[in-house]
């Protein structure tokens, strides 16, 4: 059985791995379809509750959207787990699925809660496929915008299969760069964050997370930094980043991992060269 098994999950992850990613396009939008839009400005006030303070919501929208995602993307793999933000949230030893060898979905049904309260646009599904800390193909839909981004290991990133590069900042220009929210931040992060008020680059808050990676792999937004190392809020964006052909470091200049245990605040940017002179800003706190 133990072999059968993994043999299926070969196959799969060789089948993502050519670009058939069909399958788990239609698997997300299908989520997003059932769970989320007739739900989008629906919502009352018993649908939505407070986790962690008033930045950090939950709605019916992202449980029944993870539920059905969990059921939907292991169907697809057999053998395969789901470490999603609202299941980690009821208990956190899921999360340490990132670390076996089970490939792992990681899903973030809806990024951007806040603004789908609001009833905003702004919003979108995350899903990675990762093995053994790996992440391997990602799925980024903003639903209402009506954009799918996707990006596969060594195959590059398409937004709405078009083919997207992220390009390198004009020289001379001010860096655009989308920060975590104060919230999230410990005093040594605020301290590091704030070095990116300075000549030359604009700092400004973040909205989704999965759509400033979107910005930042289409060339629309220079860099992000951020202070908090969740795998569902990143996992998706920064592989699509690096398949636009841009780059990602740690505070001490190490690659993200989405295991954990990283240097915060990191970034992601749209060339090397800005990744590096983002994250230099952030370390001389």
């Amino acid at each position: 059985m133990t072999e059968r098994r993994t043999t299926g999950e070969d196959d799969f992850l060789a089948h993502v791995l050519a670009g058939g990613t069909t399958e788990v396009e239609e698997a997300v939008r299908k989520a997003a379809a059932a769970e989320i839009l007739p739900r989008f400005r629906q919502l009352g006030a018993d649908d939505i509750v407070e986790k962690n303070g008033p930045h950090d919501l939950v709605t019916v929208a992202d449980r029944a959207a993870e539920a059905h995602l969990t059921a939907s993307l292991t169907a697809l793999l057999p053998g395969s787990v789901v470490v999603g933000e609202e299941a980690v949230h009821a208990d956190p030893a899921v999360y340490e699925a990132l670390k076996g060898d089970a490939p792992v979905w990681i899903v973030d049904p809806v990024d951007g809660t806040r603004q789908f309260v609001r009833g905003e646009a702004g919003f979108c599904t995350l899903v990675a496929l990762a093995r053994r800390g790996e992440v391997l193909a990602s799925w980024t839909f903003a639903p209402v915008l009506e954009e799918m981004a996707v990006a596969v290991r060594g195959r590059g990133a398409t937004l709405n299969g078009q083919p997207i590069r992220s390009g390198a900042p004009a020289a001379g220009a001010v860096l655009e760069v989308a920060t975590s929210h104060p919230d999230y931040t410990t005093p040594d992060q605020k301290r590091a964050l704030l070095a990116l008020r300075t000549e030359g680059v604009g700092p400004r808050p973040c909205g989704s997370a999965g759509l400033e990676y979107l910005a930042v792999a289409r060339g629309e937004l220079d860099a992000v930094a951020f202070s908090w190392e969740y795998a569902w809020d990143h996992a998706a964006g920064l592989l699509l980043v690096a398949e636009a052909g841009g780059a990602d470091l740690t505070l001490t200049g190490e690659p993200f991992r989405v295991t954990g245990g990283n240097a915060l605040p990191f970034t992601a940017a749209r060339d090397a060269a800005t990744a590096e002179r983002v994250r230099a800003l952030l370390a001389a706190r």
